[in-house]
């Protein structure tokens, strides 16, 4: 399994509800196992920079390629990227523990 992490923050705070919407599109891409979009808790006093969260999850390397290369991924990285001040983005695998 792969783990797909993103975070981001707003540019200017009230275009988050848009942001959110943006990045909430991703969810018709029938590619993931699981996912979601939600916003920073702000529990760490070391920063909070981050204000949403994609967490998604994929069978394999193969399955978060489709995901990317999908015309809705495309849609929702236009329509977010002029908002975002910030996008960290990690992958991962998650060993197979059967």
């Amino acid at each position: 399994m792969i783990r797909h992490i993103v975070f981001f923050s707003a540019k200017d705070k009230t275009d988050l509800p848009r942001i959110k919407a943006g990045l909430e599109t991703l969810g018709a891409i029938r590619h993931h196992e699981h996912f979601e979009v939600v916003e920073n808790a702000r529990v760490d006093p070391m920063g909070n920079d981050v204000d949403l969260v994609v967490y998604a999850e994929f069978k394999d390397r193969e399955a978060l390629a489709a995901y990317k290369a999908d015309p809705i991924y495309d849609a929702s990285t236009r329509s977010v990227r002029p908002l975002r001040e910030i996008r960290y983005s990690a992958d991962y695998e998650v060993p197979d523990r059967a």
